[in-house]
């Protein structure tokens, strides 16, 4: 419809209700999703990240956030000793994104650009500003960083990685826990 770019989201709905959208200007991958939590974890105000205790995060169990994901898992690690915190990753099960709240967010944004003639960027993320989650606006912000797909770890890289990994033992796909170093 006129529009000459595509633009992945990624989003995160925090404990407040608070909705954030990163658009990406390239593929879904493992680095745009860690990058845009660190583009997240940086939008907090001072006082949040200080009470932060451990961060919990719901993730959809995409391929690219899954808990065998070699790129995925070092740079939440990597986050994670940039952060000083722990990180809990718990995955839905496949076919139950409906429990995840991120999919609720993006049919309203459907329903709220619905009709709307999106024909650039600009337009693009002026309209995701406007829409509510829960009465409020979203945080919105575009990466334009071009990502690289099919980036995995060697064998012996990942055993590095793993050996910081605490796996659930009845669990140990979809509940990780990340301590820093």
């Amino acid at each position: 419809m006129g529009g000459n770019g595509k633009h992945t989201p990624f989003g995160i709905v925090d404990d407040t209700g608070q909705l954030f959208i990163h658009f990406g200007s390239s593929a879904k991958t493992s680095d745009f999703i860690v990058d845009s939590l660190i583009d997240w974890w940086s939008l907090l105000h001072e006082t949040e990240r200080q009470a932060t205790q451990c961060i919990q995060i719901k993730v959809d169990n995409g391929p690219e956030s899954s808990g065998v994901r070699t790129q995925f898992l070092k740079r939440m690690v990597d986050f994670v000793d940039h952060i000083g915190i722990p990180v809990q990753l718990l995955y839905y099960p496949p076919y139950h994104s409906k429990y995840n709240p991120i999919e609720r967010c993006w049919g309203i944004l459907e329903m709220h650009w619905n009709g709307a003639k999106l024909v650039d960027t600009k337009t693009m993320l002026a309209w995701a500003k406007t829409m509510t989650w829960k009465g409020v606006h979203s945080i919105v912000w575009l990466s334009k960083t071009i990502y690289k797909k099919g980036i995995s770890l060697t064998k012996k890289a990942m055993r590095a990685i793993e050996s910081r990994l605490v796996r659930n033992p009845d669990l140990p796909k979809w509940d990780v826990y990340i301590h820093p170093i």
